[in-house]
C-alpha cells in the first residue's frame, strides 16, 4: 500500500501568457519541424515512439465522416504518446490525507518503491479542489523545435478508455523552441470511489503542435541529444522548484538559447 503519498511535484504547466512567438522562415514555407527525444537513457526501451493518430474506418464512402476533409485535417495534426507502465490505484480520502492502494500488489510488474517514484501526488493545498486529488507522472518525452512552435497536451481524445480514468487529465501548452523540457502527465481524480487504471501500450495523452501559421503542416522527427541541447535543457531543469511562474523566465531563455537546438537523428 502506498499511504499518504505526498511529494511536491512540478506543475504540469503554468497559466501566465507569454509573448507572441517571433515569425520565422518556417511560417513562410508553411511547415514546421519538431523533434522528439527521451530525457534519460535509463530504461528508455519502455517508452514507445510518438506516433501520428490513426483512426480505423470501415467505410470508404466519400460522404462518410472518415473521408471528411476537416476530420482528416484534424486527425493528422495530433500525435499519440503511449503509457509505459501498468497502473491500478485505489484511493480513499481521509481527514488527514489519503490512503492509496496499489491494487495489483505483488502481481504488479512494477515494484512498489518504483511506483512511488513514478506516480507522485501533489500536496492537498495545491489541488484545484480539496476533494479532487491531483497526481502526476513524469515522462521522459521532450519535444524541441527551432521554429516558434508550441506543444499542446491533451487527453487521449481518439481513444475510448471506458471508466478506467475517473477524472480529467490536466492539459497545457508551452513553447518548445525555448522550453524543451520533459512532459508531465497530470490527472485530477474526480470520482474517488472508482479506481484509476492505466495500461502499458494504451494512449496516455495526445500532443498537437502549433506555430504562427495555423495551416502549416508539422513534421515530427527523432532528435539528437547534442551537447548544446543537453546543456540548454539543464539550464531550465528544476526552475519550478525555485520560481513559481516559469513563463516569466521566457525572455531570459530566448536570449540565452543556442542558435540551433534541433538536430534530426540520422
Amino acid at each position: 500500500m502506498l499511504k499518504n503519498l505526498f511529494s511536491k511535484g512540478s506543475h504540469a504547466q503554468e497559466p501566465e501568457a507569454a509573448a507572441a512567438p517571433q515569425a520565422s522562415a518556417a511560417a513562410e514555407s508553411r511547415g514546421y519541424t519538431v523533434g522528439w527525444l527521451l530525457k534519460t537513457d535509463e530504461a528508455s526501451i519502455i517508452w514507445d515512439t510518438p506516433r501520428p493518430v490513426r483512426v480505423d474506418a470501415q467505410s470508404n464512402d466519400p460522404r462518410s465522416v472518415a473521408q471528411c476533409p476537416s476530420v482528416l485535417d484534424f486527425d493528422r495534426r495530433h500525435f499519440v504518446v503511449n503509457c509505459p507502465i501498468d497502473v491500478h490505484l485505489r484511493l480513499k480520502l481521509t481527514a488527514t490525507g489519503m490512503d492509496i492502494t496499489n491494487v495489483l500488489a505483488d502481481k504488479s510488474p512494477i515494484r512498489a518503491e518504483a511506483l512511488q517514484r513514478w506516480i507522485v501526488f501533489q500536496p492537498r493545498h495545491e489541488w484545484r479542489n480539496p476533494q479532487r486529488p491531483v497526481l502526476q507522472m513524469l515522462t521522459s518525452y521532450v519535444f524541441v523545435s527551432d521554429d516558434p512552435v508550441y506543444v499542446n497536451q491533451y487527453p487521449p481524445i481518439f481513444h475510448y478508455a471506458g471508466d478506467n480514468r475517473p477524472g480529467v487529465q490536466i492539459g497545457g501548452r508551452f513553447p518548445i523552441d525555448i522550453w524543451p523540457r520533459a512532459l508531465m502527465w497530470a490527472f485530477e481524480w474526480h470520482d474517488t470511489t472508482k479506481d484509476l487504471i492505466l495500461r502499458r501500450g494504451e494512449p496516455l495523452f495526445t500532443v498537437r503542435f502549433e506555430g504562427p501559421d495555423p495551416s502549416a503542416n508539422v513534421r515530427l522527427v527523432e532528435a539528437t541529444k547534442t551537447p548544446e541541447l543537453e546543456s540548454y535543457m539543464t539550464s531550465i531543469t528544476g526552475v519550478t522548484e525555485i520560481v513559481g511562474q516559469t513563463y516569466s523566465l521566457f525572455k531570459n531563455a530566448r536570449e540565452r538559447r543556442p542558435e540551433r537546438l534541433l538536430v534530426p537523428k540520422k
